[in-house]
């Protein structure tokens, strides 16, 4: 089985995606998205791109990946 990448050049290579903003979030579009992709390669992945160029690259997190980083950040 080969390995997923862990970005992607282009949020757009995740068509049909909702990518979502912490209601934290100002106006001035100093913050990052994330989607849940549901099909294909990336499928059950979080995906993690920056607010201002939502045309650039995209991380991939798999769920457990993305539980330990946020409970490190509240440090749990």
């Amino acid at each position: 089985m080969s390995e997923l990448p862990r970005t992607i050049r282009a949020s757009t290579e995740l068509p049909g995606v909702r990518w979502l903003r912490s209601s934290y979030s100002t106006g001035a579009n100093n913050c990052v998205e994330a989607a849940r992709p549901s099909a294909g390669p990336w499928a059950g992945l979080l995906a993690v791109r920056d607010s201002k160029d939502p045309a650039g690259p995209a991380l991939l997190f798999s769920p457990e990946s993305w539980a330990s980083f946020t409970a490190g950040i509240h440090g749990r």
